[in-house]
């Protein structure tokens, strides 16, 4: 069969059919998307952010144990379409996240297009034209680049001659994807990687959007999160910061209906695996942040990975699969080249072992066993000796249960989450046992990965 996987970048899994309790984003598209897909309600991402996330979803194995976000020739032998092109497919890359290329995820595809431009990438030059200000530096991230200034500035005076929806990379990158599957539809089989970075910061979709979510505001327009406390923004700053992510993610949902009508169109149903994924999620106030990550000069807490940010939405259709129905089964990323091996029927071995497991057979209605008891997300931490400050530190996530070994300030955290979804009232004064336990499970997962020793003895720490 073929695969069509569509990722978008920092896509919260509240976005989706109105769950967000502060302001639900409107996704008529992945709505009509998963009358035809079973939704997976348990998929927590483990090695975080972007590159660490593709990197444990193409090789099968937990990254963030061993390595940093790092070029994909370091992190092992394992690759995606290196492994389908033995199984004689052709395959494709195409987007617009800029970190893709720099980290080679290009090789091993027979083809690869990248739009440039995203995040301050600064690929071609208008010096005749001076940098606006498109934000106050206070309200923004701190740290700045090109001539001093400051990452949404860059972003900005980069992409300077938009004026429609249409200029914006999501549907740029849709019809990118369109054109590929007119141009390829007829060959059999063919995987084709579409990577939307939206809805990932700067967030600046056509105003008129952001309007729907957010029609009062007559402030500076809060395109971009400062990376730290959401205290430092005003009630209506923080309102208008996330109206704007609100009107990027309605934008990709409008850019992912355009390839899912095409599929229509070419008939591709019923010969293909498609997959809708985020690879995590973005704080939009949530735990007084603004960010996934604390890279703020003004903030000097440690950041666990919160639920906003490490779980993730995805929906997989494909020839065989009940539409309308989900998955409950605890799930990671590294469990997906284990189950598209399986769902394509492929007699591929990769060469270096895996970590995930296959869960096709609850795809298919055939399991409700668990796949695994807990999920761990996390970033790699470098120092053996210490957990750096301000460092991005592990969630461990049952069905019942959110446990932070490492929280804002240092200490021990619990969650309930089946009555605290957004992990807020911290209950590990009642629930000491259940904390102790799950760090016991927490280790075990570091040594039943094979962690480095030095990884193992900072947690233990």
């Amino acid at each position: 069969m073929n695969i069509i996987l569509l990722i978008s970048d920092t896509f919260r899994y509240d976005n989706l059919f109105d769950r967000a309790v502060a302001m639900p984003v409107r996704t008529p598209n992945l709505d009509r998307f998963s009358q035809r897909a079973v939704s997976l309600e348990r998929l927590y991402m483990a090695s975080f952010p972007t590159i660490p996330h593709r990197t444990d979803l193409t090789t099968g194995r937990f990254g963030w144990p061993f390595y940093p976000w790092q070029d994909r020739f370091l992190s092992g032998n394992n690759h995606l379409p290196i492994m389908l092109r033995e199984a004689g497919y052709v395959s494709q890359i195409l987007g617009d996240c800029p970190h893709l290329a720099r980290a080679r995820f290009d090789h091993g595809f027979d083809g690869a297009t990248f739009l440039q431009g995203q995040e301050g990438n600064t690929n071609f030059l208008r010096m005749n034209e001076p940098i606006p200000e498109t934000m106050p530096r206070e309200k923004t991230r701190t740290g700045f680049g090109f001539q001093g200034r400051n990452l949404p500035d860059i972003h900005s005076w980069t992409n300077i001659e938009w004026r429609y929806e249409t200029d914006r990379f999501a549907p740029r990158t849709a019809e990118l994807a369109v054109r590929w599957l007119e141009e390829n539809y007829a060959y059999d089989p063919f995987f084709l990687w579409v990577d939307f970075f939206d809805p990932h910061e700067p967030w600046d979709p056509p105003e008129y959007m952001v309007k729907r979510y957010d029609p009062e505001y007559d402030g500076v327009p809060m395109i971009h999160p400062n990376y730290g406390k959401a205290s430092d923004l005003t009630d209506a700053e923080l309102r208008n910061l996330r109206a704007h992510y609100c009107a990027e993610a309605e934008m990709v949902d409008r850019a992912v209906g355009r390839i899912l009508d095409k599929i229509d169109d070419l008939q591709l149903w019923e010969n293909s695996i498609v997959v809708f994924m985020a690879d995590h999620g973005m704080s939009l106030g949530e735990h007084n942040r603004t960010g996934k990550s604390n890279i703020n000069d003004q903030d000097d807490r440690y950041w666990p990975v919160y639920p906003e940010v490490a779980h993730e939405p995805c929906m997989i259709a494909a020839p065989g699969l009940t539409g309308g129905t989900s998955v409950d089964a605890i799930l990671q990323p590294v469990d997906f080249l284990p189950t598209l091996i399986e769902l394509a029927n492929l007699d591929v071995i990769p060469p270096d072992p895996m970590h995930g497991k296959s869960f096709a057979a609850h795809l298919r209605g055939e399991s409700t066993s668990p796949v695994r008891d807990y999920a761990v997300t996390a970033s790699h931490i470098r120092s053996a000796d210490s957990v750096p400050p301000n460092a991005t530190t592990p969630v461990v996530y049952t069905k019942e249960w959110a446990y932070v070994p490492i929280g804002p300030d240092g200490e021990r955290e619990l969650y309930h989450l089946t009555n605290d979804y957004y992990a807020e009232k911290n209950v590990i004064a009642a629930h000491r046992n259940v904390a102790e336990e799950i760090h016991g499970m927490f280790m075990g997962f570091l040594e039943n990965c094979d962690a480095p020793e030095e990884t193992i003895a900072l947690f233990k720490r």
